[in-house]
């Protein structure tokens, strides 16, 4: 699973969707989408994971997960 996915889990579970994040966070629309092929910085891992009351390292463990 790549970290996108593993973040849309979490919104999902959440009730809250991908774009609510970007818009909350002020992200540029799509951003998040890029993590499915790429790593996102630290901060900004932070920032999504702060925003779903979760750590950035559950988020990280959540992408492992096949």
């Amino acid at each position: 699973m790549s970290v996108y996915s593993a973040v849309k889990t979490i919104a999902q579970a959440r009730e809250t969707s991908i774009y609510r994040i970007e818009k909350d966070l002020n992200f540029v629309p799509g951003k998040l989408n890029k993590w499915d092929k790429s790593m996102p910085g630290a901060d900004v891992l932070q920032d999504v994971a702060n925003y779903l009351g979760v750590t950035s390292a559950y988020i990280l463990d959540k992408a492992k997960e096949k």
